[in-house]
């Protein structure tokens, strides 16, 4: 798939928290952020001339962008960290200043030690990190501290020098932070147990310091042994406390691939999520065109071996919408309820986001493409012989049955015409008839399209039930148009579907475009038919009185109106300020109608 401009890609972008990815030409991620709103923080990237040259720099290297919608803000910065220690994006170091980064080194020797740092040397240490926020580091920090007891002096503990008495315990011994292993109270095996769980800690690896620790809390119970139990429930719930703060995935969610699909007509949307220690490391999602009318579990299935392929994803259980048969050496799991079906809908979400995001992107680079697909959908969904490129909508509009007005509006391909739009003043009915009305506008409507020889809709939909439905198919009949014209109407409070001698409705799917089309059509017929309503019964209502003056006509009310602005103002008026603006004769006749009475 051709990757959009980058203009386009900024105008299709959600107003949605999430993450931001930005790539090179190389494919490459160079920048990862933040964002309560993607379109809003994106686009001020590319919106203005920045200070910073290194921004320029970055700007200038972007040919892709890449995104992760999320519930929250706060689970955008949550994911952002995961995806920055993932990757290590070359820019998130670079543009935030010149100093080095911390990080948190496991130290290569005899009982390491672990503490923060911001140069790296290679001798053999690990390294975890680089961090940008140095309150990050510290957190760590102290959590290792109270859940581990680790030295913190810098003697060579080498076995010779142990064994020879060498050195005494300090203070952080007598305070219990130390277990002393310069005078060999702590063995290297005990020692190195502890530095194994911080390493898997740093890792974002929580579920083996957790089973460590209830299991130690567990036997220290079982000997009665209650003090010590409780400072190991103690760790556990600050583990707990810091876990559920760093990832926005349960955290026994791990080494899981998602996958969901999104489809239409034409293509499907397949969304990918990995999973590793509760966190998401990776989102991708794959566009599939089809083919042979695949079915979505086809190309789920399709899709999932690619993706897993082309990641090099290991993982031995995928969480996904429905069954699918890949084998018997994958785990396959349909979440119903819970953080499992939490981490699907997201991924559902991803993949719905993606499919707007392309249909915007077509709808501005090829608009005929996206008229096209949207016609055969819409043909296909209402049962059509024809694509509907030219729709006619109708609408009543009465209150309490006064000024009872009708309105047309016309669609053609999808959009509205609106130098078509028409209004209806009922001429025939006497009092609030909305099937004799909409018999009378659909009658009047099409005789006059025939005598003038206009092109004819493909689709007429009619605002109401059955009955309006009825009333249209009846003026249809007396025109000989019964059979030229597919027509349907739409009842407003469960959104249903009726077709001529079908009892039973259709219902179209809630988020279908098909039905969005049709929901734009009756709104616009309403609002077109309400504001030449009250256009009505506004002018009928303020003229009234003044019409009823002998002598005054419309053009006197019109320029009283201008200069008094109300019908109040014009009754208290004095006679010579009427005289001012309609001269004496009629000035006479406004004054004494109001005074008289």
């Amino acid at each position: 798939m051709d990757i959009p401009n980058i203009d386009i890609q900024l105008k299709t972008l959600p107003n949605q928290p999430g993450v931001y990815q930005y790539y090179d030409k190389e494919g490459k991620i160079i920048y990862v952020g933040k964002a309560k709103n993607l379109k809003k923080r994106v686009s001020s990237y590319f919106n203005k001339t920045h200070d910073s040259g290194k921004t320029r720099v970055l700007v200038s290297k972007i040919v892709d962008i890449k995104h992760i919608v999320v519930d929250t803000e706060t689970d955008a910065l949550l994911l952002e960290n995961n995806l920055i220690k993932k990757y290590q994006p070359r820019y998130n170091v670079l543009l935030k200043d010149d100093k080095s980064y911390p990080w948190i080194c496991i130290k290569n020797e005899r009982f390491p030690r672990v503490f923060s740092t911001r140069r790296v040397i290679k001798d053999g240490s690990e390294y975890f990190g680089p961090y940008t926020s140095g309150k990050t580091v510290y957190t760590l920090l102290d959590l290792i501290k109270g859940l581990y007891s680790l030295r913190t002096c810098n003697y060579n503990l080498s076995e010779e020098k142990v064994d020879a008495g060498k050195y005494k315990v300090c203070l952080e011994y007598h305070l219990g932070n130390c277990k002393g292993p310069c005078e060999g109270l702590e063995t290297e095996l005990e020692y190195n147990e502890n530095i194994k769980a911080i390493r898997e800690l740093l890792k974002g690896n929580f579920k083996d310091s957790l089973q460590q620790f209830k299991h130690q809390m567990k036997q220290f119970a079982e000997n009665l042994q209650f003090e010590e139990a409780q400072k190991i429930k103690e760790k556990v719930e600050v583990l707990q406390n810091y876990q559920s703060k760093s990832t926005i995935v349960n955290p026994r969610i791990s080494n899981v691939d998602v996958f969901s699909i999104m489809s239409d007509e034409s293509y499907g949307y397949i969304n990918f999520l990995q999973i590793s220690y509760g966190s998401i490391i990776r989102s991708h999602t794959l566009e599939i065109k089809k083919k042979l009318e695949e079915s979505d579990q086809e190309l789920l299935e399709l899709a999932i071996t690619e993706i897993r392929q082309r990641f090099n994803s290991n993982s031995k259980e995928i969480y996904v919408p429905f069954s699918v048969n890949l084998g018997e050496a994958i785990k396959v799991t349909v979440p119903k309820l819970g953080d499992k079906k939490h981490i699907l809908d997201l991924s559902l979400r991803n993949a719905k986001y993606y499919r707007m995001e392309r249909f915007k992107q077509i709808k501005i680079v090829d608009p005929d493409r996206h008229a096209n697909r949207i016609m055969a959908q819409m043909k296909i969904d209402l049962r059509l012989s024809e694509e509907p490129r030219h729709i006619e909508c109708f609408d009543n509009s009465n209150i309490q049955g006064t000024n009872p007005v009708a309105a047309c509006v016309v669609f053609k391909d999808g959009k509205p015409s609106k130098k078509d739009y028409r209004h209806f003043n009922i001429k025939t009915v006497v009092g609030p008839d909305d099937f004799a009305s909409m018999e009378e506008v659909v009658y009047r409507r099409y005789k006059r399209l025939v005598q003038e020889e206009q092109p004819l809709p493909q689709l007429i939909i009619i605002d109401g039930g059955k009955g309006q439905l009825s009333s249209a198919l009846k003026s249809l009949d007396d025109l000989g148009l019964r059979n030229e014209i597919a027509i349907i109407g739409i009842a407003k409070r469960l959104e249903e579907l009726f077709y001529p001698d079908d009892p039973i409705p259709l219902y179209l799917d809630k988020k279908s475009e098909t039905l969005k089309v049709i929901q734009f059509l009756r709104n616009e017929a309403h609002r077109f038919g309400i504001e030449h309503h009250r256009n009505r019964r506004s002018k009928g209502a303020l003229n009234t009185e003044l019409e009823s003056i002998e002598g005054i006509g419309e053009k006197t009310i019109v320029e009283l109106l201008k200069h008094f602005k109300s019908v109040r103002r014009i009754s208290n008026a004095e006679r010579k300020d009427l005289e001012a603006v309609v001269g004496v004769s009629k000035a006479s006749k406004i004054y004494n109608h109001y005074h008289q009475k």
